[in-house]
């Protein structure tokens, strides 16, 4: 980093191809980034020993007619955002083998750039509707106030990155944007869109959203029509409408009180459950 580095942290932004990119709505964060700034590739970790190539398949590539085998691999790039503002970003298909040694490789390139704040992207498929905006969980360090609650079950590179990034002394934020699950595997623009701009506010930069703003209209426009095929699957798109807004009234009628703001969500959840 050059002398001129501004008091903030210096942040990595790290997404991963597979199983915790549903629509590519968190990989695609990255390459809109890489797209509309001034970014260079710094460094890769090698593909060998870290992917089942039945799974993640090489891919053959023709230039100027050239056949070219590309193999899986992770890249690191530095992204100008501004003159005196940069990041670092990684993304890859998520290894299939030796997560906790690709963990500390990768680790180790960010700690080589004098990196002390990691931000994990992912997406899931939820209950969520596609007209509503796209719910985006942000949680810092991997600490939860109550053990009791968040959540418990299978995890992908993300996450393990985000335990070892911790254990390092490293601050983390993890940031996962859901997706209506009716709504299929191409791209959701409008999940990448909600990344970008929580993402801005956790780094507090105006990203250029370019032409995602116009992308995620006409994915909202595509799903609304497939509504107006199937009375069943608008009356279950109508059930989580009224679902969202009735936890987005709780919200904002317990601004400041969190525990009571979580009570009347639960309680407007079970009512439309035993609707």
């Amino acid at each position: 980093m050059s002398e001129e580095r501004d008091e903030r942290q210096c942040v990595m932004i790290a997404a991963f191809e597979g199983w915790n990119d549903a629509c590519q709505a968190a990989t695609n964060v990255i390459r809109h980034l890489v797209d509309r700034y001034d970014a260079r590739e710094i460094r890769h970790i090698s593909c060998d020993g870290y992917y089942d190539y039945q799974v993640s398949r090489p891919m053959l590539c023709r230039a100027l007619g050239t056949p070219r085998i590309i193999w899986p691999q992770t890249t690191f790039y530095e992204i100008a955002l501004s003159p005196t503002r940069r990041v670092y970003a990684q993304i890859a298909p998520e290894p299939n083998y030796r997560w906790r040694e690709y963990c500390r490789q990768s680790l180790h390139i960010a700690d080589e750039f004098d990196v002390d704040r990691i931000v994990t992207l992912g997406s899931m498929f939820a209950n969520c509707p596609h007209t509503r905006p796209l719910p985006v969980d942000v949680s810092h360090d991997l600490e939860c106030e109550d053990p009791s609650e968040g959540y418990t079950g299978p995890v992908g590179i993300p996450t393990v990155l985000d335990d070892m990034a911790r254990e390092q002394s490293f601050d983390t934020t993890s940031m996962w944007a859901s997706i209506p699950q009716y709504t299929g595997n191409d791209d959701c623009p409008k999940a990448t869109l909600a990344l970008l701009r929580r993402l801005g506010e956790e780094l507090d930069f105006d990203f250029d959203a370019g032409d995602l703003e116009a992308s995620a209209s006409a994915w909202e426009a595509k799903a609304s029509m497939m509504l107006r095929c199937s009375d069943q699957l608008a009356d279950y798109v109508h059930h989580l409408e009224r679902d969202w807004d009735a936890a987005e009234e709780a919200r904002r009628a317990t601004q400041g009180d969190p525990e009571q703001a979580e009570r009347l969500v639960r309680e407007a959840e079970d009512f439309l459950k035993n609707l």
